[in-house]
């Protein structure tokens, strides 16, 4: 209807003052106190044309009248057009099948989750992971799409967990412990940095200052080692890490799992970060590149804005931007992306605009393509979560506190009361999906979040809950309607009432709000209007009887009508990556 709408206009501005509209024509929806469907403000062309925005409006709207046969009638409400459709065209372009796949236009790789294997998934990670998969999910309507994970699976901070479990571990293992392999290692990263602070007080308190404690600390000094062994191939140090790593990627994928997450492709860094090596070093020894009196490899951004920025430490070991101008390049030569879209928070902006420049500088073109979805942050009610000190929500955590709280309430309120026991655990473990996934897909993801487990569930607000509750409740009423033996058909001529009317205008904008979901990369666009359409829906089952309506025709009408709503919502959560419940 939108696009429908602005070739039209368009050509009133064509006919009328020999203009065009311009990026300036942009249609709302008529507000509710006003006689309308669809407002254009047509003051931004008072100045070209030299006329009263009054007259601009009834110019538009008495060619739109006499030529358009979809509109009704219109109305000037000092300068703002107000545009009426006709029921018939409303309810053709409601209930038409939605065009919103076209050809695949661009190859696009997008990553997300990029976990390290010294700790479970948390919450953090959550928010990266279902933003990830739902962009994913959205872009895939216009675009070819590849889901890459990389695994950060080597480095300092996975030699702490490592250290930590040889000196304190005793032969633990996930098996001969029965707890999960992520969070096993994840213990034991805690564990090091309790110490590690031990250490640093002891020599504090011996003279040396805050910062060369840190440095001289004996834990520290094992675990730089520990890494310099790695990087030299130490057999022993690696048949360690090999080991651990599992135990963490077993349990991750545990995790993924009750996420419904998949990937296309998993990088490790381990596999990476050599060709990033040789890079650096290609860049050394080209002048791009340069060296400081300890041996380290550094890049000058200063003419760029920015910084010095480190690529090799002095020991030769790898930084996190050595690996990753090792996996740009691997990861464009094997899939010649458009766009590489890496999903990571707003706290690593400065890192994207290095890895840009520094790409650029080794003379990658496509450089250019790399897109940082930046993303807030998202805490808990109590406050920031910390990864050393071991005040993170593990994932698995807060899904099981999700799923509790769901069981109760289903418990309480008799949902899902006539299930058998598979179906009912099936249907708590989607309830308590739905609340985690729509809670947080809601906000824009540039936004700041704290995320309220008891909030999420709730199956009354602005949540995944009372989405899911909708659905059912429109899959009752048309499973009812087959019990009665009601054949559900397309109805004759029907006049529609105000609140029928919203709804149809609402289905129309489906498609329009995935493309801008695609075109920003925002979930919470989908999130928002689902959340409308399924509140509006409910109003309407409250005012208007549908099975219990007297006259087949419009009964006819608010079955479609309700048919197509569910068919709606539905999509809707699929691209959020939401599963549907059809009894509640």
């Amino acid at each position: 209807m939108n696009e429908l709408l602005k070739q039209d206009i368009s050509k009133a501005f064509e006919q009328s003052f020999n203009l065009a509209a311009g990026n300036e024509l942009i249609i709302q929806k008529t507000r509710k106190e006003f006689i309308g469907d669809y407002t254009i403000n047509v003051f931004p062309w008072v100045k070209q044309i030299r006329k009263s925005p009054e007259e601009i409006a009834q110019t538009i709207g008495n060619y739109l009248l006499n030529n358009c046969h979809y509109i009704s009638e219109f109305q000037v409400i000092k300068g703002f057009l107000n545009l009426s459709i006709r029921t018939q065209t409303l309810l053709e372009q409601a209930f038409k099948e939605p065009t919103i796949s076209q050809s695949k236009q661009q190859q696009i790789v997008i990553e997300f989750s990029s976990p390290n294997t010294n700790k479970p998934l948390h919450l953090g990670h959550i928010r990266n992971n279902l933003l990830g998969n739902s962009i994913s999910l959205i872009l895939s309507n216009f675009h070819n799409v590849i889901k890459v994970n990389l695994i950060n699976d080597r480095g300092i901070h996975i030699c702490k967990s490592m250290l930590a479990w040889q000196k304190w571990g005793n032969g633990q293992t996930p098996e001969n412990t029965h707890i999960k392999g992520d969070k096993l290692v994840g213990d034991y990263y805690v564990l090091f940095d309790k110490e590690y602070k031990k250490q640093i007080e002891q020599l504090i308190s011996n003279g040396y200052s805050k910062e060369e404690a840190e440095k001289k600390a004996p834990l520290m000094l094992e675990a730089q080692e520990m890494l310099r062994k790695w990087e030299q191939g130490d057999e022993k140090v690696h048949n360690l890490w090999k080991t651990m790593n599992q135990w963490v990627y077993n349990g991750f994928e545990t995790t993924y799992q009750k996420l419904g997450i998949t990937f296309d492709k998993i990088y490790y860094e381990s596999e990476t970060y050599e060709l990033g090596k040789q890079y650096v070093l290609k860049g050394l020894s080209e002048g791009i590149f340069f060296q400081k009196s300890d041996g380290s490899v550094w890049v000058d951004l200063t003419q760029d804005g920015l910084d010095e920025k480190l690529l090799l430490r002095a020991d030769g070991t790898s930084v996190y931007i050595t690996q990753d101008i090792g996996t740009a390049v691997l990861r464009y030569n094997e899939f010649k992306p458009n766009r590489m879209i890496y999903v990571v928070g707003n706290e690593q902006n400065y890192h994207f605009q290095v890895l840009k420049l520094v790409l650029n500088k080794l003379g990658f073109s496509w450089a250019n393509t790399i897109y940082h979805l930046s993303y807030g942050m998202v805490e808990l009610p109590e406050g920031k979560m910390k990864s050393r000190e071991g005040t993170v929500v593990d994932a698995d955590d807060l899904i099981a506190e999700l799923e509790h709280e769901a069981k109760q309430i289903a418990l309480k309120s008799g949902k899902l009361k006539d299930a058998d026991e598979i179906t009912f655990q099936k249907g708590i473990e989607k309830i308590a999906a739905a609340a985690l996934k729509y809670f947080i897909l809601k906000v824009d993801p540039e936004k700041n979040m704290t995320f309220n487990p008891q909030e999420s569930i709730d199956f009354d607000g602005n949540t995944g809950t009372f989405i899911l509750y909708t659905y059912a409740r429109i899959q009752s009423i048309l499973n009812k309607a087959s019990e009665q033996n009601i054949v559900v058909q397309k109805p004759d001529a029907i006049d529609i009432n105000d609140k029928e009317r919203e709804l149809l205008l609402l289905l129309i904008d489906f498609p329009y709000v995935v493309a801008e979901a695609a075109s920003l990369f925002n979930p919470a666009k989908i999130a928002n209007y689902v959340y409308c359409l399924s509140k509006e829906f409910n109003q309407y089952y409250q005012s208007y009887p549908i099975l219990k309506e007297e006259n087949a025709n419009i009964r006819n009408f608010r079955l479609i009508l309700s048919q197509k709503i569910a068919k709606t919502i539905k999509r809707c959560c699929n691209l959020l990556g939401i599963e549907t419940i059809d009894k509640m």
